[in-house]
């Protein structure tokens, strides 16, 4: 292979590592965001749920106290029953010892709704403090990952550069200038795999006498269409069998 093509296979490789690298380093900051935001969507889901059990813990405490109400109601109903001097006022006496214990049904059958209903939201609170939990243990794991990351990230970042400037100090000028100036004009990516007589990122098929040529891989040719540099990779030689082996055994 031409050794400044080979050489610009191999910048192409370095250029487009330290481009995905690059990106990751920059995502890293709303990776975080992300995961914040999951969590505080997890605390505010939680808070939620703590506020609705706490008005129907209140909503219960009134409703009891209107059930004692209701009941110390009753009870002097019941005793003023015992004084009562006219059928009249007795009547009159049942009608509102009657009136006060639907009263206090009433109120006792709206406390056990709240009771039934606190259960549920006590469960709903358990399982919005273990979504949150979980949540806390993931973003704490999101973040330890994602430093680790950056500073692998960063560490190959420097070793790439240093790569880089290795191999551009051993290529030929004018092949450097070229392969920067499509860079520029091909969101960096400068050179291409040729395959089946296709260029491969442009995906526009090679004048046949320009594919031969890129099939030796001994100069630096263009792509007519997009201008990228062309190699090609041979096909790797199938393996001997026992058959061909016996065949060419004298």
């Amino acid at each position: 292979m031409n050794p400044d093509l080979e050489r610009l296979i191999a910048l192409q490789k370095l250029d487009s590592a330290a481009h995905d690298a690059q990106r990751r380093l920059a995502e890293g900051p709303e990776r975080e965001k992300a995961s914040a935001a999951r969590l505080d969507a997890s605390r505010q889901i939680l808070a939620a749920a703590k506020q609705r059990l706490t008005e129907n813990q209140n909503a219960r405490r009134a409703l009891e106290k209107d059930v004692a109400l209701q009941q110390g109601r009753l009870s002097r109903f019941r005793d003023q029953l015992m004084e009562v001097k006219t059928n009249r006022e007795y009547q009159a006496m049942q009608h509102e010892i009657e009136t006060a214990q639907n009263g206090v049904k009433m109120a006792e059958e709206k406390v056990l709704e709240r009771m039934l209903e606190a259960d549920e939201l006590t469960a709903i609170v358990k399982k919005a403090e273990a979504e949150l939990a979980a949540e806390q243990k993931t973003m704490d794991a999101d973040r330890a990952a994602l430093t680790a990351e950056t500073v692998e990230l960063t560490a190959a970042l420097e070793r790439m550069a240093a790569e880089r400037l290795t191999l551009v100090a051993a290529m030929d000028k004018k092949a450097l200038a070229m392969f920067e100036q499509v860079a520029r004009r091909r969101n960096g990516v400068a050179v291409a795999e040729a395959r089946d007589g296709i260029c491969t990122i442009c995906h526009v098929r090679l004048r046949p006498q320009v594919f031969n040529s890129v099939r030796r891989n001994d100069a630096i040719i263009q792509c007519d269409t997009c201008n990228r540099i062309l190699y090609f990779v041979q096909a790797p030689s199938a393996p001997a069998t026992a058959d061909s082996v016996s065949q060419t055994t004298p």
